[in-house]
């Protein structure tokens, strides 16, 4: 059958993330399924229905990858696999471009399910590496796509992830309308659907927090507990825990929310992914300071974030937000002086932050300022981040920057 057959048979397998031996399944060894996807072995009939069923696709398409769809498919078929290659080695500048290219392609020769694919990727890619923007805008166009609008599947993964870019600009309404609409489709029948529901749950949690929400997102956050399982993924059950502890924290709950992120630390393997290893120590670090937490497990984590940042590579806004972290700490141990230091540079570059974000490092700034009694600039600064929240739709947290307006002019 030639390449084609085996090109096709990886790509499908990678866009489900699944392994060979996973897709091989009982009957077929991951060795197995390496020969036919190299062009080693050509596919019996029976080979091409199992392989259906394990990609939940009609055997008749299957059985079509021996014939290209249409001329450019080899070249279509290579930016595809470079895409999910930048991915996987965290080059996710050079994996949206191959996704995009790879997409154009498909689009021209009205390779539907190609181009969904591809743009997904694109999307996926342009989120992780800081384009929040671009990434909502390829989003829209999936979301209006009429594969979308028919596939429960397509559409939870795409609110999914608009979600999660709408949460990372910090428009709190939007973050939550994508999430819940994701959410309300459920978990479907298979792994990658169940794996998009729970992320979209997190999304959803997380921007309900944000907003201020917090019983709405406490009952949220006991639901996606209940769902931690002995067959849950360590990876998985890690971030589970994480988010849940995250609302404990904001909720005063601090016994539970140490728990909670406590079993997170043992679970979540900076080997297995440093990156979000370095994103938990930092998301543990910010509740814990905002919960008042000084303690050196507090600082240990500052630490682990700044270093684990540095190893992967943060983006600005990561960089920033590690910044605002140590800010906070050197507030609350008493350093105005240091505090306010990071924090203007911070100051210096907002539109790097999510609009809640950067209200949050207006109004530590107005507190350092207050501390050093230089009002008339603290008070700049609590009004600078009431507008910065209410633009955000966290409402409750522009209420209270308009208190600590108050009591400067008081």
């Amino acid at each position: 059958m030639g390449s084609s057959f085996g090109d096709r048979l990886k790509q499908e397998r990678l866009s489900r993330n699944l392994t060979q031996g996973e897709l091989g399944g009982e009957l077929y060894s991951a060795s197995y399924i390496s020969l036919l996807e190299n062009a080693h072995r050509e596919p019996t009939t029976e080979i091409i229905n199992q392989l259906a069923e394990q990609l939940q696709l009609a055997p008749s398409s299957v059985a079509a990858w021996e014939r290209p769809r249409f001329d450019q498919e080899s070249e279509c078929l290579r930016l595809s696999l470079s895409a999910r290659q930048s991915w996987d080695t965290r080059d996710y500048s050079g994996a949206a471009t191959n996704a995009n290219a790879a997409a154009r392609l498909a689009s021209a020769n009205d390779d539907a399910v190609t181009w969904w694919n591809m743009m997904f990727l694109a999307a996926s890619s342009l989120l992780r590496n800081g384009d929040h923007a671009e990434a909502a805008a390829v989003l829209g166009k999936l979301l209006g796509h009429t594969l979308t609008i028919e596939s429960d599947g397509l559409a939870l993964r795409a609110n999914q992830v608009m979600a999660a870019a709408m949460l990372a600009q910090g428009s709190l309404p939007e973050a939550i309308s994508h999430a819940t609409a994701a959410v309300e489709i459920g978990s479907g029948d298979s792994p990658e659907e169940f794996a998009a529901y729970l992320l979209a749950l997190q999304t959803l949690i997380g921007a309900l927090t944000e907003a201020g929400r917090l019983e709405e997102a406490w009952t949220h956050a006991l639901v996606l507990a209940d769902s931690v399982t002995d067959e849950t993924p360590p990876q998985m059950a890690g971030e589970i825990h994480w988010v849940v502890g995250n609302v404990a924290f904001i909720r005063h709950d601090v016994r539970t929310g140490l728990e909670h992120h406590a079993k997170a630390g043992r679970l979540l393997s900076p080997a297995a992914d440093l990156a979000r290893w370095a994103q938990f120590n930092k998301a543990t670090a910010w509740v814990r300071l905002m919960a008042g937490v000084v303690e050196p497990a507090t600082l240990q984590a500052i630490e682990r974030s700044e270093l684990a940042h540095s190893v992967v590579g943060a983006t600005a806004t990561e960089t920033l937000e590690v910044s605002l972290l140590r800010a906070r700490w050197n507030y609350l141990n008493g350093d105005l002086t240091g505090a306010l230091v990071l924090l203007d540079t911070i100051e210096a570059q907002p539109e790097q932050l999510a609009q809640h974000i950067a209200g949050d490092s207006a109004l530590l700034r107005g507190l350092a300022l207050q501390g050093s009694d230089r009002l008339s600039e603290a008070y700049a600064a609590f009004e600078c981040a009431h507008d910065r929240f209410t633009q955000a739709g966290a409402l409750d947290r522009a209420a209270d920057a308009q208190e600590h307006m108050a009591s400067v002019q008081l």
